[in-house]
Formats: structure tokens, C-alpha cells, sequence
């Protein structure tokens, strides 16, 4: 099978990292009060709409911490070990980012050094994918899995089975078309038993 797989809040622990990065930048480098927003966002500017940001405000927090971020990120809990029996089987694994080019630096050769670092399998990168529907139907995905409610719920619109990685961001989103999942392992057996169906 075709494996899509997110990699930020999917594979890695990012929310964490970047969130923590934009309240330090909220705080600290403008001096603002941080406020109560709604957490059930749509989309992955959860920084920009928890913050109340305009877009002068996030484009310099960008050139500041995106590339901070994708240096201090890790690998999820049992991600690793997962994909790599995912991969040991057979399976083809296609990393479908939305992370975007930079011209402070190399988004690509970054991504590329941390799943090596890591040791993450892969078979296909592919970065700044704003309509990952049109990437998967391109690549033949069979399965696909992301946090983004909006990824998830395009992808399975189109019939492609799709599983959401349970995150802060997602976790009041229902929907009959999409698996939660809690966990690295709990996907490794979602998939495992969608297989033998």
C-alpha cells in the first residue's frame, strides 16, 4: 500500500515547540498580553489565531523561529519504529508536508537531515503540498494520516481512507469519515486491521 503521512503534529511534536516559541514571541518580543481563543482551528495558523497576530507580525515570527523549529522538533513517541515496520512490509511511505520554503534557509535540506537523523523511512518527500488531495490522488495513496482537520477531512471526502492523529488542536472534530488516532501504535493496529479487511 501507499502510506501519505504528515510529518509535523503527525509524526512530529511541533505543536509543542512552535506554540511555546510563539507565546516567547508574543510575550517577549511584543510586549502583548496573551488572551483565551478558541483551540479548535481549522487550519494548521493555529500560532497566528491563538495570538491574535497581523500579517506583518507573523511573517516575523516565521523568519525568527520556523526554521528554530525544525531544528528542535522530535519524533513522536513510537513514530519511528512504527513507520519502520510499516516500511519492513512492504508498504510505500510518503511524507506529505506543508512545510514551505524559507529564503533564510533550506526547507528541504533541513527536513531531509532531521529524518535521516532520526533515521525515519521514506520513499517520497513531498514539501509545500497546499492541496495534498491533488498529491495524493498524483501518488496513488491508499492511506493517509494527518492531524489537520481540514487535510483529513478533504482526503477522505475523495474516498481515500484517512486517520487523524489525535492533537490539541483536533481533539472536539467528529466525523464518521475519519479515524482518531491516539497513537503511533493505535494507527499501526488501525492499519493493520483495515489490511485484513
Amino acid at each position: 500500500m501507499n502510506i501519505g503521512i504528515d510529518i509535523d503534529d503527525t509524526i512530529a511534536n511541533t505543536y509543542d515547540v512552535l506554540f511555546n516559541y510563539a507565546q516567547n514571541y508574543t510575550i517577549n518580543d511584543m510586549g502583548k498580553e496573551i488572551k483565551d481563543v478558541n483551540r479548535n482551528i481549522i487550519t494548521h495558523m493555529y500560532c497566528t489565531n491563538f495570538h491574535n497576530w497581523n500579517k506583518k507580525e507573523d511573517k516575523e515570527f516565521l523568519d525568527k523561529y520556523y526554521e528554530k523549529t525544525v531544528l528542535k522538533v522530535q519524533p513522536k513517541m513510537y513514530a519511528v519504529e512504527n513507520i519502520k515496520k510499516l516500511k519492513e512490509e512492504g508498504n510505500q511511505i510518503y511524507l506529505i508536508t506543508a512545510r514551505f520554503p524559507s529564503n533564510k534557509f533550506n526547507i528541504e535540506e533541513l527536513t531531509r537531515n532531521w529524518l535521516k537523523k532520526y533515521d525515519i523511512p521514506y520513499d517520497k518527500l513531498i514539501l509545500n503540498s497546499q492541496n495534498k488531495v491533488i498529491v495524493a490522488k498524483e501518488n496513488d495513496i491508499d492511506i493517509f494520516v494527518d492531524d489537520s482537520i481540514k487535510n483529513c477531512t478533504e482526503m477522505a471526502n475523495v474516498g481515500i481512507k484517512t486517520y487523524m492523529m489525535d492533537t490539541i488542536i483536533n481533539k472536539d472534530f467528529e466525523s464518521e469519515n475519519i479515524e482518531r488516532v491516539y497513537s503511533w501504535p493505535h494507527l499501526y493496529q488501525k492499519i493493520e486491521n483495515y489490511r485484513k479487511d
